[in-house]
C-alpha cells in the first residue's frame, strides 16, 4: 500500500491543484506516473486522495431535458362512473375523466356537497366541462333511483 508520507509538498500540491481542476482518480493515478514517476494501483489513488482530504469534484450531471407534455386538447366529452363500494365519508362517490384528459374523483356527503379531487393539484376545469360533468352525473344519479 502506497503512503501519503512518501510524497513531497510539491507533489501533494500537484495533487490538490489536479483534483481542483477537475481531474478523476484516475487522471490523477496516470498524472502521476508521467510526471513523477510514482506508478500506483487505482485502489491506492483513492486511498491517497482519502488520506490528503483531497476533495474530488464530480462532473456535474446535465439535467436531462424535461419532456413537455403534449397540449391537451379537449375532446368536447366528459366521461363519469359511480362507485359500486362508496369512499369513507361520502353518501355517493365515482370519477370523472374531462374532456382534456385530466381526471378527478368526485363524491358527495350526507349534506349533498360536490368535491372534487383531481389528480393534478391545481387543476381546474373549464366551465364547458364542468357544465357536462353536472349534467352527466345528474342523469347517472337520476338512473340510480
Amino acid at each position: 500500500m502506497f503512503s501519503p508520507s512518501s510524497l513531497t509538498e510539491e507533489q501533494i500540491q500537484a495533487i490538490r491543484d489536479w483534483a481542483a481542476a477537475g481531474s478523476q482518480i484516475a487522471e490523477i493515478q496516470k498524472k502521476l506516473n508521467e510526471e513523477y514517476e510514482i506508478s500506483i494501483t487505482y485502489m491506492d489513488a483513492r486511498f491517497l486522495v482519502l488520506d490528503l482530504e483531497v476533495e474530488i469534484l464530480t462532473e456535474e450531471e446535465e439535467p436531462e431535458p424535461e419532456e413537455e407534455e403534449p397540449e391537451k386538447i379537449p375532446t368536447g366529452d366528459v366521461h363519469v362512473t359511480v362507485d359500486t363500494i362508496v369512499r369513507a365519508g361520502a353518501a355517493i362517490s365515482g370519477s370523472v375523466e374531462f374532456s382534456d384528459g385530466e381526471k378527478a374523483l368526485w363524491s358527495i356527503d350526507s349534506m349533498g356537497r360536490l368535491s372534487l379531487d383531481a389528480d393534478e393539484a391545481g387543476y381546474r376545469p373549464t366551465e364547458e366541462d364542468l357544465q357536462l360533468f353536472q349534467d352527466k352525473l345528474r342523469e347517472h344519479l337520476q338512473g340510480i333511483s
